[in-house]
């Protein structure tokens, strides 16, 4: 089940340390995945997500050819090698679909620019127009994705692109044992298109995941049993970071309620939305918060919280990065994992979460919340775990009932007196398994 999965994310072609421009000269980069594996391990990651390996202009996510592994990064039998070596170590491999826009450098633009209207892949385009024009001159306008003139987007309504892409997908489940996708920009994606590639993908493998990028709007336009398995959880991104540096957990809190809580009307009970604290698109979450004792607490709570938890390469011990100079700052070259205080703790978090099915799969409550503190309850039949956050540099004694004279707190495996609740210690979690 994907519920139980830990994701890590790297951005390939910064994780490799490859230049920015693709420059044509192959390296085999892609290798360095290899020396980090154990680090995942003892992370205790069981799936990773690649942003873009596939050859492009530059960034990735202007792809040029769908069939190739970008040449900054190696050959196809060396990405096939670091698949099979993480498939060996039991951790799932899903690849970033961008199926929205191409590059410039794409065969069929390309033809489009030399052919102009006698070229047979005009339809592959959303719109071209030869009445005007873009910066690059090519003597004709098209769309580029939100004005991005490097990114062609792609006319997903023409049959023979959507056959194309599904064949490009097939041969990456055939060589390199694929287990899902993460679709960029899922929310300009064709809805119809969704569906013919979730169709496609669960008939060429059991249990292929499919989570698409949202940013706003109603989750559920694309979780649907034909379209996607699980989107982006932007909305308790922006809660997680916000609520740590405005002192007020109420925010996310209630957008978890608003999300999960007990009552039938909420937006998203039973689905695994995926989390995170930050990615390749945010600055590091160690560059947002305001007060470096809130890393703990914000990788608790998304840890604990409802969904699936990704974490980004680097920012399990703590590194910084701004976005701003095409995102390489957040998108750096680490020679080797650094294992810390942080990282110690998150790892921690992973494996409580291993061992809980309440906190993989369990109901959210709301028990005790202030503007600095709280309390939730994460429930399934016969197990029950109470989460404690404190952000304050204050003690703060939350008052609540669990139905038992003791608790054990997982993270440290010490044992607590409860009477209608304890003593929290500034900046410090706990997450709680009551004990007769």
């Amino acid at each position: 089940m994907w519920s139980d999965r830990v994701f890590y994310q790297i951005y390939p072609l910064g994780f490799c340390g490859a230049p920015y421009e693709n420059d044509g000269i192959a390296q085999s980069r892609i290798l360095h995945v290899l020396d980090w594996i154990a680090h995942m391990q003892k992370l205790g990651i069981n799936a990773l997500y690649f942003s873009p390996v596939f050859e492009s202009d530059s960034h990735g996510y202007n792809t040029r050819d769908y069939l190739k592994i970008d040449t900054r990064l190696g050959t196809n039998e060396d990405f096939a090698k670091v698949c099979m070596a993480l498939h060996e170590a039991g951790i799932k491999v899903v690849l970033d679909g961008v199926f929205n826009h191409v590059g410039r450098g794409f065969f069929a633009f390309e033809d489009v620019r030399k052919n102009r209207e006698q070229s047979q892949y005009l339809d592959w385009f959303y719109r071209i127009d030869f009445g005007g024009d873009t910066e690059y001159h090519d003597g004709f306008w098209y769309e580029g994705w939100e004005g991005y003139n490097n990114m062609v987007k792609l006319n997903l309504r023409n049959p023979a692109v959507v056959d194309y892409l599904l064949s490009a997908v097939g041969q990456w489940i055939d060589e390199f044992d694929i287990d899902g996708l993460r679709l960029d920009v899922a929310y300009s994606l064709d809805h119809d298109f969704i569906r013919r590639l979730r169709a496609y993908c669960d008939a060429k493998k059991d249990d292929f995941f499919l989570v698409g990028e949202m940013l706003h709007g109603d989750y559920n336009q694309l979780t649907q049993p034909d379209m996607l398995h699980s989107v982006t959880n932007y909305e308790c991104y922006k809660g997680l970071y916000s609520s740590c540096n405005s002192h007020n957990l109420f925010e996310i809190v209630h957008s978890l309620l608003r999300q999960f809580g007990p009552e039938e009307w909420t937006l998203y009970k039973g689905k695994k939305l995926l989390n995170f604290v930050d990615n390749h698109d945010t600055e590091r979450v160690a560059s947002i918060l305001q007060n470096p004792n809130h890393l703990k607490a914000i990788y608790t709570l998304m840890i604990a919280m409802p969904g699936i938890p990704c974490i980004y390469y680097g920012s399990e011990w703590g590194a910084k990065g701004k976005k701003g100079n095409e995102d390489r700052d957040i998108r750096k070259y680490y020679e080797t994992p650094v294992w810390n205080d942080l990282t110690e703790w998150i790892a921690g978090l992973v494996r409580i979460r291993k061992d809980s099915r309440a906190i993989r799969e369990g109901a959210f409550y709301s028990v005790v919340l202030t503007n600095e503190a709280c309390v939730f309850l994460r429930e399934t039949e016969g197990e029950r775990i109470y989460v404690c956050v404190n952000i304050s540099d204050r003690e703060y004694y939350p008052n609540f009932e669990i139905g038992a004279a003791y608790a054990r707190n997982l993270i440290s495996n010490e044992r607590i007196v409860m009477q209608n609740g304890f003593m929290m210690q500034p900046y410090q979690c706990y997450i709680l398994k009551p004990e007769s």
